[in-house]
């Protein structure tokens, strides 16, 4: 079988798995790898450390060093639901649209296997060399699906595709067979627009296409496994997993991508489940771990483990405001976890009034963990604060 025509039996079948976008590139070293080296410098990459080790490093320079019979490398874009731009109630959490529905770690690569076995059964042999990721890999994937044709990275460091937007997660399969290579998107269609940069609550979007994890509330509520910045907090608003803010306003999705707010025609596993869009964040407070395990097996929001998620969830009740909130803050203030005490306490402090004053100094009396003790009492020091204020 010819390449050429071997390429467009895979490009089929990969539309046939659901894959929307498909691109070959070649495994020469990234363009933009400085780039990724002086982000790294400045610690931009906040807490994942596993990102600066000198084998990922090596091998981010050279995809050849992962599988060293490359020739090809097949790049491929999966929608999922696009996340509306109208607000939600404060009393509700945000979730990034990516994981509404089941955890693409898992769903990706039963497909990408079977591309493979698709290409072995192809040219009738029965091992190609092969190595795929999705989001895993020591890659530039976003750089390598621009050289493949599937779009150019965007001012919020999206891949962004002219006739679908955004919301699209990536997967590459390097591969030990050549393949024509397709025209790398060469043009910028951002122009002057800078929406994506204005809108992000935390500013965390840099002028040279980079983000500050340090400052990224994807980052913050989804990889943070400590405290979260009080001075990020109130940033933060009801984005209790990940956040969509800077694909939002983006007018790639607004005006041109499909806005069903569904799961793309044809996929049901990124379809949106039940209580994961907008849960209330009331309830979620609340959630035993058995409760937490069972709602989101499957999920990816299982990555902050219930700590991290009634952590975030502290906030966003914090920063709503409401009285209503405070019972299940209280509940916060008995977990058995100091990190989640320690935002509930926060949150009850943001909220203020008396009932928030009379729990905090209830928990003050027997807490035992200095961090949330700390918590406890500039809390008391806010709501002292706004009384005097009155």
């Amino acid at each position: 079988m010819k390449n050429s025509t071997l390429k467009n039996a895979i490009i089929s079948k990969a539309h046939r798995l659901g894959f929307h976008l498909v691109g070959v590139t070649t495994p020469k070293p990234p363009a933009h790898l400085a780039v990724f080296e002086d982000w790294l410098a400045t610690g931009q990459h906040a807490g994942m450390g596993w990102m600066e080790t000198e084998r990922n490093r090596e091998r981010r320079a050279n995809p050849k060093l992962i599988l060293a019979e490359c020739q090809s490398i097949l790049v491929l874009g999966i929608a999922y639901p696009t996340s509306p731009t109208t607000p939600s109630s404060i009393s509700e959490g945000r979730i990034a649209s990516y994981a509404w529905g089941d955890d693409y770690h898992d769903v990706l690569p039963e497909r990408l296997r079977a591309i493979v076995t698709f290409i072995e059964a192809q040219i009738g042999t029965k091992k190609v060399p092969n190595r795929w990721y999705t989001d895993t890999g020591p890659i530039l994937e976003r750089e390598m699906a621009q050289r493949a044709g599937l779009g150019w990275i965007g001012k919020n460091t999206c891949l962004i595709n002219p006739q679908a937007g955004s919301y699209f997660l990536l997967a590459e399969i390097l591969l030990g067979i050549e393949l024509p290579p397709d025209k790398a998107f060469t043009s910028d269609q951002c122009g002057s627009c800078t929406r994506c940069i204005e809108a992000c609550p935390t500013e965390c979007i840099l002028p040279n296409r980079t983000i500050d994890a340090n400052r990224c509330i994807s980052y913050l509520t989804i990889e943070e496994k400590g405290s979260l910045p009080p001075d990020l907090r109130p940033q933060i608003g009801n984005w209790i997993f990940g956040c969509d803010v800077c694909q939002q306003v983006c007018p790639w999705n607004q005006r041109f991508a499909p806005t069903t707010f569904g799961a793309p025609a044809g996929e049901t596993r990124f379809a949106p489940q039940p209580g994961r869009a907008y849960p209330s964040l009331k309830e979620e407070m609340v959630l035993t771990p058995q409760a937490f395990n069972l709602k989101f097996k499957g999920s990816p929001v299982k990555r902050t483990k219930r700590r991290g998620y009634l952590r975030n969830v502290a906030v966003a009740l914090g920063n709503a405001g409401k009285p209503d909130g405070i019972p299940a803050l209280k509940a916060g203030l008995d977990d058995p976890e100091a990190i989640i005490r320690s935002h509930a306490a926060w949150a009850l402090g943001k909220i203020g009034g008396e009932l928030a004053s009379e729990i905090l100094e209830q928990a003050r009396l027997t807490e035992q963990d200095e961090s949330v003790q700390d918590e406890i009492l500039n809390a008391q020091d806010k709501i002292l604060s706004q009384h005097k204020n009155l």
